[in-house]
């Protein structure tokens, strides 16, 4: 975005991430002596807390007679706690490390997608059924994590680049890589058994071994973390400043990236992707900051937020165990409640964030002006490509058809055999093609709106919310179609009213409209996750694949609605296309010209919500389809929505139909959901994107 972002108490940009002295640290403290022997009473107070929780979390369990067992207390509970206070310090630690090095109050190893990267790295290894000892693993969760945020801080522009841009780059690369995941995971489902619920971070532990030699690793580098210390209060200046006072900033940033991807390494491979505490420790730390000033040394600070990240994962692992009974929390991954509640977190600062001023621009990728002669060329070849994969669908599968079969099933004479195969296939491609189509005009009215070409259905927990109603009533006694349909358009405008509701504060700001979408979506995501888990286990793959976005199985009854709206909002879009064009502008320029503003971008969302809403309920949960065909149209016609808002639509079904295809052919007999693979399409045109647009 620009500089002009900032977060209250936490500048998102240039500013420092934290309240920053104003002279050296050194002379600070030689005014204020007692300054550190209140940070160091601080620092013993939360160790008294973290042991009083330890010490809760052990009666937590199955056997009420824990302390009274020592197989029971040494074989289970005993390394369930010290895999929790190992996690939450590595996690902490990275955290504010992350946050300090950025400069950004909402970097995290989650929104830099440094879990994500581990996370994908060590379910390759077991996928392709490499055995290696656990340092082994944590070597490769290091290199997956690495690679994560070198992409995303390059994508992003660097540490000190705006939040909404360094979260968005964090998000859709976490998406692309969960995707590659969810991919593994199905197609090599015997090789990563159980990998599903340690992939929501599970504390869950065989025994002392792990733990003993995760730990040391967690001590030597959080340990030189603090030798960064000194560099880091410094580096809180601003570069110039720092740089003046000789720290090497480069370098400084190098190895502190480092020793954070380390620690993130470290604990993927002691318990799977703990969501969100390297964002909710150091966040709780720097609010004690404000009472305990001399925590803002990162001396302090460090270790103050390792504490407070144990403290937040035990805490939540207790909790969870205590609220719904220690039976049923067996099945649910901590991670799910360490997720829900940084998802909190994450929409709570994102509410801080303000507009300073009314110069702010968002990021933006540039075309030149194209003529009307390219836009019907183009629009012209997009139709030949849908028909064209109307067709192939039809035609492709286990069994190829020919174009004769076709002819006779229309007819009503073609023999059993190819009419099963049509009646199966003719369902699903049209669901792919109509969602696609939906999906891509959701997004691109979410783009319009919000004036960031970044954005889409599924970052701003639309989608994310469709999936968990859609969920919660096909875990239910009374599923059916006309319920799931109800479920997911519910589950989308409530999603979407919350994010608008606490995205208004005297207007909307379309940077904090996104970050509390992205919170949302991660809070939606969870609660899925939690009520999947929950479900019946032989029904968990069959729901798992659906939430990654599937055709199979699909039938007229739930691909009618989608196309009936569809057919009803397109025309509306259509003739919205001057307010869109002038709501892309900025905030003043409506008003000039004479649009009502809120009304008629409220008007605008709920029919993106609602059509996010109906394509879960047709092809399940897909992402990307409402960020690359717009932009991709924009690129072909330019920006104009008159052109944008048909090509765009196009485009989506023809992208969603070629997913579709290859899934269910690449690796025939078996399928590969449509999302998944719409997600490994999109994911690396979303790069490209973000490069493009990382200097506007």
């Amino acid at each position: 975005m620009t500089g002009a972002l900032r977060l209250d108490d936490a500048a998102a940009t240039t500013k420092p991430a934290h309240p920053a002295p104003v002279v050296a640290p050194d002379e600070a403290e030689g005014r204020r002596p007692h300054a550190l022997l209140t940070g160091i009473g601080a620092l013993v107070a939360l160790a008294v807390v973290l042991f009083a929780v330890a010490c809760w979390h052990l009666t937590q369990g199955t056997s009420g007679a824990v302390f009274a067992d020592p197989d029971v207390l040494w074989g289970s509970r005993v390394p369930r706690l010290a895999a929790g206070i190992a996690v939450g310090v590595a996690l902490g630690v990275a955290g504010i490390l992350l946050q300090s090095l950025a400069r950004n109050a909402l970097a995290s190893p989650d929104t830099l997608g440094v879990t994500a990267g581990s996370y994908l790295a060590v379910t390759a290894l077991a996928a392709f059924g490499i055995a290696v000892p656990v340092w082994a693993s944590g070597a490769v969760a290091f290199a997956g994590g690495l690679v994560a945020a070198g992409i995303v801080l390059g994508l992003a522009g660097g540490a000190g680049s705006s939040t909404t841009r360094l979260i968005l780059a964090g998000t859709a690369l976490a998406l692309a890589f969960q995707a590659c995941t969810s991919t593994l995971l199905i197609l090599f489902d015997e090789e990563t058994k159980g990998l599903l619920a340690w992939g929501s971070g599970s504390l869950s532990q065989l025994g002392l071994t792990a733990f003993l030699q995760a730990a040391p690793v967690v001590v030597v580098v959080t340990g030189a973390a603090l030798l960064l210390a000194r560099r880091l209060d410094i580096l809180a200046l601003g570069d110039d400043t720092a740089s003046s006072l000789g720290v090497p900033i480069r370098s400084t940033r190098a190895v502190g990236i480092l020793l954070a991807v380390t620690l993130t390494a470290v604990s993927v491979t002691l318990a799977g992707p703990m969501g969100f505490v390297g964002l909710c420790a150091p966040v709780l730390a720097r609010l004690l900051s404000r009472v305990v000033p001399s925590l803002n040394r990162h001396l302090l600070l460090i270790p103050a937020a390792g504490l407070l990240g144990a403290i937040v994962v035990i805490l939540s692992d207790a909790l969870l165990r205590a609220i719904i009974g220690a039976e049923a929390a067996i099945l649910i991954p901590t991670g799910v409640a360490t997720t829900l509640l940084g998802a909190i977190v994450l929409v709570l600062m994102a509410r801080r964030l303000r507009d300073a001023g009314p110069t702010r621009e968002p990021p933006r990728v540039r075309f030149g002006v194209r003529s009307r002669l390219r836009f019907r060329i183009a629009l012209a070849v997009v139709v030949l490509g849908v028909v064209g994969v109307l067709l192939l669908g039809l035609l492709a599968g286990h069994t190829w058809l020919l174009t004769g079969d076709i002819a006779l099933w229309l007819q009503g004479e073609a023999p059993p055999v190819i009419a099963f195969a049509l009646d199966e296939r003719a369902p699903r491609i049209v669901a792919a093609l109509v969602a696609g189509g939906a999906l891509a005009l959701s997004g691109t009215i979410i783009q319009g709106v919000s004036r960031n070409p970044l954005a889409d259905p599924s970052i701003l927990g639309v989608t994310g919310g469709a999936g968990l109603g859609a969920v919660l009533v096909i875990t239910s006694a009374v599923s059916s179609t006309a319920g799931m349909i109800a479920g997911a358009v519910a589950g989308a405008l409530l999603a979407f009213a919350l994010v608008y509701l606490l995205s208004w504060r005297g207007g909307l700001n379309a940077d904090r409209f996104l970050l509390i979408g992205i919170g949302v979506s991660y809070f939606s995501v969870s609660l899925t996750t939690f009520f999947l888990l929950r479900s019946n286990p032989w029904d968990t793959p069959k729901i798992y694949t659906w939430l990654s976005g599937t055709t199979y199985g699909r039938v007229w009854d739930q691909v009618l609605p989608l196309a009936l709206v569809l057919v009803i909002a397109l025309p509306f879009v259509v003739m919205s296309r001057r307010e869109l064009d002038v709501l892309a502008l900025d905030e003043d320029t409506p008003r000039l010209v004479g649009i009502r503003l809120e009304p008629v971008r409220l008007t605008l969302l709920v029919v993106a919500a609602v059509l996010a809403a109906l394509s879960v309920t047709a092809i399940g949960v897909i992402g990307f389809v409402g960020l690359v065909a717009p932009h991709a149209a924009r690129a072909l016609v330019g920006a104009t929505h008159a052109r944008v808002i048909p090509v765009a639509v196009l485009l989506g079904g023809l992208l969603v139909g070629v997913a579709d295809t290859i899934g269910r052919t690449v690796i025939a007999p078996a399928q590969l959901p449509a999302g998944l693979v719409v997600a490994l399409i999109g994911a690396p045109y979303f790069v490209w994107l973000l490069w493009r647009s990382r200097d506007a």
